[in-house]
This record gives C-alpha cells, sequence and structure tokens, in this order.
C-alpha cells in the first residue's frame, strides 16, 4: 500500500463503497482510501504485465498508464487477455486499452507508446508506485535509484517459462502492521507453579502490531559480494532461483535461450552462479566446483543444481 498519498480527492463514494466492499472488508477504509489515491506506472504489456494491469484495476487505484512500445504479434497476443484477436501489428499498449478500462471504468487507464528507456527522469516523479516488467537490469537499477530518491514504491518482476522473479523496494523506512494473536497473561492467584509464567494466546483475539522494515535497493541486491565470509555464511539460505536469474536479468533472454541444466546423477556439489561463453565450445565458471560444459558459442547459460528443463 502508499502510505505516504495525501490528495483531496481521496473520499469514497457510495458508488466505490459498493465496488469495493469485499477489500475494504479485507484491508479496511483507510487503507482503500490510500489505494484510491494512488497513480501507478506499469511497463511492460505481456502475460505478467496482463495480470498486474487487471488486479491494480479491480483494487481500485486512482490512475494506471499502461507503458509499452512494442508491436502485438500473434505470439504475444497469445501470452495476455487484454489484446483483441484482431489486434495484430498493433501497439501492445494501446491495444490493451478497451479491455483494460471496462475491467473498472473508476479508474483511469492511459496508454503511452512511448519507449521507456527515452523517458526523462522527472516523467517517473508523477508515480506513486512504478511496476517494471521485460526491463534490462540497467534501467531497472536507474528507475529505482530514482524512484528512491522521492520516496516512490517499485516493484520489478519479470516471467522464463516456468521461472520467475519479483523484486520491491518500498523504502528504507517502510510502516506496516501485523495482525497477532493475542496473548493473554496468566492468573498468579490460581497457578503457583511452572503453568502460570506461560504466557496464554487466545486464538479468538486478535491485536494489530506495527512495524517498520527497510528495504535493499536493486543494485545493492544485485551486486552481492559472495566472496565475503558474511555472504557465503548465508549462501544456503540463499533459493537457487536466485542466482539462474542473476543471469536472465543482466541480459533480458526469452525463455528459449533460458537453459537449466542439471548436475550430474548423485553430484551436487557447489552452485553455480553464472556461466559465460569465453570461446568455441568450452565455458569458464566464477563459481566453485563447477566443470566446463560443452555449449555453443554466444549463448549464456545458467546453473541451477537441481533442476531440469
Amino acid at each position: 500500500m502508499i502510505d505516504t498519498i495525501e490528495k483531496e480527492d481521496t473520499i469514497i463514494s457510495e458508488e466505490e463503497a459498493a465496488q469495493y466492499d469485499r477489500q475494504i472488508r479485507l484491508w479496511g477504509l483507510d487503507a482503500q482510501k490510500r489505494l484510491r489515491g494512488s497513480r501507478v506506472l506499469l511497463v511492460g504489456l505481456r502475460g505478467l504485465g496482463a495480470e498486474v494491469a487487471k488486479n491494480l484495476i479491480l483494487a481500485g487505484v486512482k490512475g494506471l498508464t499502461l507503458l509499452d512500445h512494442e508491436q502485438v504479434t500473434e505470439e504475444s497476443r497469445r501470452a495476455q487477455f487484454l489484446i483483441p484477436v484482431d489486434a495484430n501489428g498493433q501497439n501492445h499498449a494501446q491495444a490493451s486499452l478497451e479491455r483494460a478500462q471496462f475491467l473498472n471504468p473508476m479508474v483511469e487507464v492511459k496508454a503511452d507508446t512511448e519507449p521507456v528507456e527515452s523517458k526523462p527522469d522527472d516523467f517517473f516523479f508523477q508515480f506513486d508506485a512504478v511496476c517494471l516488467t521485460r526491463c534490462s537490469r540497467d534501467l531497472m537499477v536507474r528507475v529505482d535509484q530514482l524512484c528512491a530518491s522521492r520516496n516512490i514504491k517499485v516493484f520489478c518482476g519479470d516471467v522464463y517459462g516456468y521461472n520467475g522473479y519479483m523484486f520491491s523496494d518500498l523504502g528504507q523506512e517502510y510502516h506496516y502492521v501485523e495482525e497477532k494473536p493475542k496473548v493473554v497473561k496468566g492468573s498468579n492467584e490460581a497457578n503457583d507453579g511452572p503453568e502460570a509464567k506461560k504466557p496464554k494466546i487466545d486464538p479468538n483475539e486478535t491485536t494489530m502490531v506495527k512495524k517498520t522494515i527497510s528495504f535493499c535497493s536493486l543494485k545493492e541486491a544485485l551486486e552481492v559480494d559472495w566472496t565475503t565470509e558474511k555472504a557465503k555464511s548465508s549462501l544456503k539460505r540463499v533459493p537457487a532461483d536466485y542466482f539462474l536469474l542473476q543471469g536472465a536479468v543482466s541480459e533480458r533472454c526469452s525463455a528459449q535461450k533460458l537453459f537449466l541444466l542439471r548436475w550430474p546423477e548423485g553430484q551436487r556439489g557447489g552452485r553455480l552462479l553464472q556461466l559465460q561463453i569465453s570461446g568455441l565450445g568450452r565455458t569458464q565458471s566464477r563459481a566453485c566446483g563447477a566443470h566446463p560444459l560443452p555449449v555453443a558459442a554466444g549463448i549464456k547459460i545458467c546453473l541451477l543444481d537441481g533442476t531440469f528443463a
């Protein structure tokens, strides 16, 4: 949720209260007001982008800008549900606009057909949240740094076949509340034994606990030095997909170019962070426990131990 929005028109009307009745019951009227006052930029209108657009529009944001400069092909049209069947050759964002707006007339939906790389810095400052899909690593790092300077929330994500990733940067001090069961103190008068010292949890009563969490930048998340002792000690807790998608994010590749290879049967070894082609037919690895694999030149290889596709 956007927690810094102060707008003059965030009052929920009776029509909006009826439209958003179920979610108001879920997260409360105050949260819906903040959501109703937020403007969001969504970059990329393929399968993931269309799903994000649908969820944001149905949730009831104030405005959503769909940005995509690419043209509709038969493959991209089949990858999402907002583009009509006869829209081949049209712009992705423009072709998705009509069906997206139809989902919720109370949300102001716009289409932007310019490349996101050509946008000036101040373009991103008009939004309360920015969602980036199908973007290069350099672009995501740039936008994240720009938005962090204005406390604008950033979400990045992409899908590669059966694999995908999501990154969020909600700022250095992000405040939220967590619902927890209420703890009832035991009575010492009734029992003087050990049981009296144990707090009792009443599952029927809950209390809201205020918490604060700090998010790191995308640049910091992608540039971890895994040779340090601190990083090595946490390596086992890091999902193997993180290293797989490092290669995909570094050089935006399609699902067809993203190869997952498995270790030989019974051999686990160390996780391979990334394999980079160094010549015809051979590879070099930056991680321990790796062995050269014969591959075609010019293809980036990422290994995810124990997984094969």
